[in-house]
């Protein structure tokens, strides 16, 4: 993979370079993975080297900052800026995250790459079409013989069995940190798509529990969970999507 790097500042117009210990404490080198599907090129690597003092603590907003400040071109997804809406997931330093919620204030130096192993549209720009195919698949909606006047009730009991899966922000970090998604997205469901599943079997108000379960009982859209965990330890959310295969797989082996 090429790597370039642009002439930012004076630091960069005079060639210096820098290990990780003579980095100076207020500037960030910041290596970003670029594509451009319109251009017959490879990817490649561009290298910033700022200004710490010239935007806020997030990794987020080091994006931002490039994007509004040196380099228009460069393509990201963002939005709620609060971690709540999952659009800035990417892989920073290695770990799949948020980068809305990333603080990278004591850092030197920052590598920036899309999701892992899924089709790239443009920079940081993933191919989520068959990760959302995949949430389709499980139907995630309230499945009900019982229509109300007004409302489905729901005791408080129950409500708490929702915790720790109702929070899922479908960012995608913990399928796309995941081996076995990684080498069978096209039939396993991954980890995000049956957190998911698992969160509307249990709902008391649903009652489309064994369908859902027959749905799931099969060797490649559940089985493929070699509970390897990344899911659970790169989830942004802090989350435990592992914990909700296994509950899954025992409910499916005791039916």
């Amino acid at each position: 993979m090429a790597k370039f790097t642009l002439p930012i500042n004076s630091i960069v117009k005079t060639g210096k370079t820098f290990n990780s210990n003579s980095i100076p404490k207020n500037k960030l080198i910041v290596d970003v993975y670029r594509y451009n599907p319109d251009i017959n090129s490879n990817p490649c690597i561009y290298t910033y080297i700022l200004d710490k003092d010239k935007f806020g603590p997030m990794a987020l907003d080091v994006l931002i900052y490039i994007k509004d400040n040196i380099d228009p071109t460069l393509t990201f997804r963002r939005s709620c800026r609060e971690g709540i809406c999952g659009s800035c997931s990417m892989n920073i330093n290695g770990i799949n995250t948020l980068a809305c919620i990333l603080n990278i204030a004591n850092e030197t130096k920052l590598k920036i790459y899309p999701l892992p192993h899924l089709p790239v549209i443009k920079d940081l720009v993933p191919d989520l079409k068959n990760f959302y195919k995949q949430y389709e698949s499980i139907k995630p909606w309230l499945i009900s013989g019982d229509k109300p006047k007004r409302e489905h009730n729901q005791s408080q009991q129950d409500r708490e069995k929702l915790d720790g899966l109702i929070e899922c922000v479908l960012c995608a970090c913990c399928s796309t940190a995941c081996p076995s998604y990684w080498w069978n997205s096209d039939k396993y469901l991954g980890p995000a798509s049956l957190l998911h599943a698992y969160r509307w079997i249990i709902d008391s108000r649903d009652t489309a529990k064994k369908e859902r379960l027959s749905n799931l009982a099969d060797k490649f859209k559940l089985f493929r969970c070699h509970t390897i965990m990344n899911c659970t330890k790169t989830c942004p959310k802090s989350l435990n999507p592992a914990k909700a295969i296994s509950h899954i797989k025992k409910m499916i082996a005791s039916e």
